[in-house]
This record gives C-alpha cells, structure tokens and sequence, in this order.
C-alpha cells in the first residue's frame, strides 16, 4: 500500500522516531473526531432509514448460522481428542512464544534466535518499513500470521470431514483472518496511525462521509466503491461500439453493431453473457472491447442484452431465458440477416445457459448454432470453486424465501459473494483506503463494470443454484427444461471450450473437466491471467499467453505438461478457428435493414440500475 500524499513515511534509521505517532494539534484533532463522529451518525441513519419504513430487510442469520455450524464441526473433531487438542494449543502458544522471543531480541538490539514468518508472497499489507523495523507493529504482524496459519492448518488437517464442510471451514477462516489483519485498523497500521496524526484526522472526517454515501448508495447496505464511478457512462465512454437495438423481449435487448469491413462472415455470430453483471464487459472501451475487434475482424454481431430484472420477472425460468434470449435471438438474426447458420459465444453462466439450451434445442431439432464457443464456462460443477461455498441445501432455502418476498435477490448480495471470492483485493483494500485514509479510489471502468450489480430473477436463479452447483444435473443429463432431460451429448457441433490459469469463478480444472461431455469434437484452450483479464485481452497489449494442445482428456496437468505454449492474446487463434468451421464471405450488413431498429446501442435494457 503506497503512502496517501502528505502523510509521514517512517523514517530511515534503525530507531523508528515515536515522534510521528504523537498528535500535535490536540484541539483540531478532536474537532475532526467530533467531525467524525456526526458524519458517522449520518452513516447510521443511511442504514436505519430504509429499515424503519420496510424497504430493506436483513437475511444475514442463514450465512452466520452456516459459519458458526461450519466452526463447529471443525471445533467438534479438534475438542474430540484431548490429546488432539492439547496438541493444536501447543503448536499456537509455541508460535506466540517465537513471536514474543523474537520481540525482545528486537527491543534489546540482539539476534532473533526463531526464524520470523514471512507474508505470502504477493501480500501488499505489510509493505511499509514499520512492520519490519518498529518491535509494535512487527510483534502485531508476526502474531497475526502465526495465528491465521495456525487456523489454517487447523481446517487442512482435521481428518473426517466431509469435503464441503472442509471447503467452506477453509473459507470462512480466510474471511476471518482477512478482516482481523492488524492492516485494516488505525492503532495497529502504522501508515493509517501516521496518516490520522499527520492529518489531525481530516482523513477519518473524510472517510466516513464516504461510508455515509455509500450506504445510502446502497438504499440501506454499504455499496463498496471501488472506483470514481463519476467518469464513467454507458453510450458516452463505456460501451460504445456503434449498432442498433433491433429486437427486444421481456426479458433480452438483441443488438446488432456496425460492420467495419466491406465482406463480412457469412455466419452471423450471436454472443451470449452473463446475466450476472452486464455485456459491456465485453466492450468497456474501443482498445480493449472484443465485440469492436471482432467486428474488425469481419463478423456481423449480435448480443444478448439481459434486463436487470425486478418483481415481473420473478417467474421467469432458465427456460423462459432461452425461448426468449437465446432463441429469440436466434429469431432475430434469421429475420435480420436471412441466415440459418450461426457461431455462438458464451460467457461464464452466460456459456452455460447456451450449453443447456442448445442441448435443448438439439432434442427440438433445431439446428441453426453450427458452432460454439465458450469463455470460461462451467458445465460441470464438481470443481466449481468458492462459489459452492454458499451452495447447500440450507442456504438456497434460505435464498429462496428472501428471493419470494419480492421475486429477486437484491444486486448488492450478489456484489458481496463475488467479491468475498478475493476479499483481500476486492473488499479490504477499499475499507482500509476509502473509509480510514478518505482517499477516493481513481476511475477504473473494469471496477466500474464490477459495481454495475444486476439482480437475479427468484426462478432463475434458483433453478441455476439447484441444477448447476448443487446436484450438478446438466452434466450427468438430468436436467429439465422444455418437458425433455436434456443431454449435453447431443450437442454434436464443433466446440471451442476456453479457460483461464488463475480463474476463481470457472476454476480452469472444471472448465477442462466440462469439454468430456459434449457430444463433439472440442478444441480446448487455457489463456493466462483469470475470469476477466483471461478474456479481455486484446492483441495490441501483448499480455499475458495461451495454451493449445491435443484434445482435452485425462487430467488438466497432463494436458498442459504436453501442450504448446503461445505469447499474447488467443483472439486471434479463436478466429481462425471459426473460419476453419466456414470462411464464406458476404458482403457486409448493416444493422436494421429489415427489422426496424428499437433505438443506438448499447440499448435501454444495460441501463438499468439495481
């Protein structure tokens, strides 16, 4: 963590000077802690308010009962054993009594005889020269991590525990043991310590006028910011690629954008995203937008344009989502362009609606999709990743009756999940920096997209946590839609199925796990990097790499081990990829020369806010 301008830097030396830790202005310090103190009641009401008339109510007791069963199965098998027990204190109190050995050793000037625990690497927390040299904050840090290893290893090694159990133990104590690190308070962070004091604690004044406003941004919840949303807006420099809404459901926005190129594929292409967060992922900017880039490539596309969904739309199901998404957009593109044949792309459970719903229409003998491409798709979810974390029978009854009260779940609870995923680079960072430092984090359109919550239709979402992450019913062809068990072995188009390396949603082994079941011929990709930069990396930034090899069987190790490595960006490959399934060339189509174009892109649809 870099220092905020102004704020002391601890000194140089070897004797840390106490001096940047007084106060030096008592009485405009405590002006700003009365300051404080009423912008944080403004905080409180933000919260309160929206309780008292009944527009927000907390569903908190089902996740907190889950953790607390969790630790206690965990505490069950360690308690068990006396000697069991009595060894785990032994092994917290013999790493206390290092830290402690090694903090008088500091404090006199002499040679620390235990070896000190280092950070993980990657670990920004403890980057300021005070953790290592003042015997305080090193005595707080070394503690912190001895302890949060110790209950690390706590979860690792307790042996008879269900794998899901042992998933979420190991869960819930990294969120613990991110929200208790010694970084995240004023007294035990030297920089914060040093910022209050240099500022007389204009910073905390600061911070708690933005906690206010996030909470009432977030109608009664804290809205994390993480980015200076004001530079941003959908149409005038975030999504702004040229097309035409040209066709519009209940529940999809299908937009056909500009062609730059004189001949164009004669396969159209139709992409379908994520109803969890928004499509213009996909086209944050002109340089890093990969409908733009397919445009320039010669593709006429289309994309699914999902509605942020409230009380009409609590009974709309994965089917409705692919008779009027998926197939609706199919509809659209024929209308349009006169073409049967499609390639289709999809996004994370954007990708595993498209899989679903082309098994389905397989069964239905519709043939038009002749290939199709998934970003980072799970259709198997027996690796699924942290996310199953919050998957189990209890928890989605529980979700399912806070969903029934307005037929949706709220934007921000879904927010929350997927950042509580890398809690330490997605939740901590902006509290300590936004809330403690009163720094306002700088415009970031990827964060901003990421802030761009959706809410989640009550069926929907429902039918997505039963089938997919918690009986796993799609790729063992157990699941129904359309009154038919469909089969992802009827999906007999050629399919190019890519993964991310460090993906923490689609975990690279379950996507790779997930190409067995297709009933075709599957090219396997792995890009570097994770969910978002894995995908958004266009060519011109020479970022990152990919891996092709044979075909995707055995195990994901084996078929790295034997693949062949590539510099960059894999758009590129994809598209030779699909040219190798059709290269005719047509000449280019302009958006609404049939159906009556519904207004510019990026449409009306993407606009609304949860």
């Amino acid at each position: 963590m870099a220092d905020a301008p102004g704020a002391g830097k601890a000194e140089e030396n070897d004797s840390p000077s106490v001096e940047q830790y007084l106060v030096k202005d008592p009485e405009r310090f405590a002006l700003n802690v009365a300051r404080m103190i009423e912008q944080a009641g403004k905080a409180a009401s933000a919260w309160a308010g929206p309780r008292e008339t009944g527009e927000r109510r907390d569903h908190v007791a089902e996740p907190m009962a889950d953790m607390v069963r969790t630790f206690s199965k965990l505490t069950e098998y360690w308690l068990s054993d006396p000697q069991r027990a009595l060894e785990a204190q032994t092994r917290l109190f013999s790493g206390y009594m290092g830290v402690w050995a090694n903090s008088i050793a500091k404090m006199s000037g002499t040679e620390s005889r235990e070896p000190e625990l280092a950070p993980e690497r990657g670990d920004k927390r403890f980057l300021d020269p005070e953790w290592g040299k003042n015997a305080f904050f090193d005595f707080l840090k070394q503690a912190y991590l001895v302890m949060s290893r110790w209950a690390n290893d706590l979860v690792e090694h307790a042996e008879g525990l269900d794998e899901h159990t042992r998933h979420k133990a190991g869960f819930y104590v990294k969120q613990v043991s991110n929200a208790i690190s010694p970084s995240n308070f004023i007294l035990t962070n030297p920089e914060l310590f040093r910022e209050t004091v240099a500022t007389n604690g204009e910073n905390l004044v600061r911070g708690m006028k933005m906690l206010a406003e996030d909470i009432a941004a977030g109608k009664g919840d804290l809205k994390l910011r993480q980015s200076d949303y004001s530079r941003f807006e959908i149409g005038r420099n975030i999504a702004v690629s040229p097309g035409k809404v040209v066709g519009r459901s209940d529940i999809a926005e299908i937009i056909q954008y500009e062609p730059s190129t004189e001949k164009v594929l004669k396969r159209p292409l139709l992409i379908c995203p994520p109803w969890i967060n928004k499509f213009y992922i996909l086209d944050l900017n002109p340089e890093k937008s990969f409908i733009r880039w397919a445009v320039e490539q010669g593709h006429t596309v289309f994309v699914i344009s999902w509605v942020n969904p409230d009380e009409r739309h609590g009974s709309k199901n994965w089917e409705a989502y692919t008779r009027e998404g998926v197939q609706y957009g199919l509809d659209i593109i024929e209308k349009e362009t006169g073409e049967r044949e499609v390639n289709a792309i999809g996004y994370c459970v954007g990708g595993t609606l498209l899989a679903a719903a082309l098994a389905l229409l397989a069964k239905e003998g519709d043939e038009r999709v002749k290939s199709a491409t998934f970003f980072t798709t799970q259709v198997d979810f027996t690796h699924a990743g942290d996310l199953k974390v919050f998957v189990d029978e209890e928890q989605i009854a529980a979700l399912e009756q806070a969903m029934g009260e307005k037929g949706y779940l709220e934007g921000t609870r879904m927010a929350m999940a997927f950042n509580m995923l890398r809690s330490g680079d997605l939740i901590w960072p902006y509290v300590v920096s936004n809330y403690m430092r009163g720094k306002a984090p700088l415009p970031f359109d990827l964060l901003y997209w990421n802030a761009d919550a959706t809410r989640m239709g009550a069926a929907n979402h429902s039918f997505y946590l039963r089938n997919c992450y918690l009986e796993n019913n799609l790729s063992n062809g157990r699941m129904e839609m359309g009154g038919h068990a469909i089969s992802l072995a009827d999906v007999t188009i050629p399919v190019c199925n890519i993964a991310t390396r460090e993906d923490h949603i689609a975990p690279a082994k379950s996507v790779f796990l997930g190409s067995r079941f297709f009933g075709g011929e599957v090219e396997f990709i792995l890009a570097g990097s994770g969910h978002i930069a894995g995908v958004v990396n266009p060519p011109a930034r020479q970022k990152y790499q990919y891996w092709t090899g044979g075909k995707p069987e055995g195990e994901l190790e084996d078929w790295l081990a034997g693949a062949t490595e590539h510099p960059g960006s894999w758009w590129p490959y994809w598209h030779e990829w699909i040219e190798k399934q059709d290269a005719r060339r047509v000449s280019a189509r302009k958006p609404g020369k049939r159906l009556k174009p519904l207004g510019e892109a990026p449409g009306t649809y993407v606009r609304m806010r949860a």
